[in-house]
């Protein structure tokens, strides 16, 4: 079953992405995302964008209809992959890059640091703690880098990278959302 989700802001304003229902995959709602491009307003043009655990692609679209200047989507899933790839050639995106791969894999492969990274995985898997450790070992969040972690309400985000500083943090719903730096 398909579902669809509009993109709020920038040039891709009101144009509309199409994604297959999968296990785990829950698009960031658009208040919540509102407020993170809020947050991000200063931060997003000119931008190296890392979406970890793409899904709908949403968090990766909106910063590349913001003006980030490039955009590495990351999932896993097949058929979510071949949906951001039919969605990237209907924005004609090409600043948006989707690479099938395992987050793990992909971080452990390196490659140059990202300005902003999205992170959010699907929810009950113990995957954020684990990922931000290796996201720190690699240095792929850039030295100021800024990174989103959307999680599930009850989770306590302790364990992460000595050198983040939380900057923002909201709740919505079963929603955790939260905005660090590395310093």
């Amino acid at each position: 079953m398909s579902s669809k989700l509009r993109i709020i802001g920038g040039e891709w304003r009101s144009r509309v992405i199409v994604f297959d229902d999968a296990p785990g995959l829950r698009p960031t709602p658009s208040r919540v995302r509102e407020t993170l491009f809020n947050w991000l307003q200063a931060d997003v043009m000119g931008s190296r964008c890392l979406d970890l655990f793409a899904g709908s692609g949403a968090l990766g679209f909106e910063a590349a209809s913001r003006g980030a200047r490039r955009v590495v989507q990351v999932e896993n899933n097949p058929k979510t992959c071949q949906k951001l790839g039919e969605n990237c050639r209907a924005l004609a995106a090409e600043n948006v890059a989707v690479v099938q791969m395992d987050v793990a894999r992909f971080i452990q492969n390196r490659g140059e640091p990202f300005d902003l990274i999205f992170l959010d995985p699907p929810f009950g898997q113990g995957l954020i703690q684990p990922t931000c450790r290796q996201l720190a070992e690699t240095g792929l969040l850039a030295a100021y880098g800024k990174i989103y972690i959307e999680a599930e309400r009850s989770l306590v985000l302790d364990g992460l990278p000595a050198d983040w500083r939380l900057l923002k943090h909201k709740v919505a719903g079963d929603v955790s959302y939260n905005l660090f730096q590395r310093q």
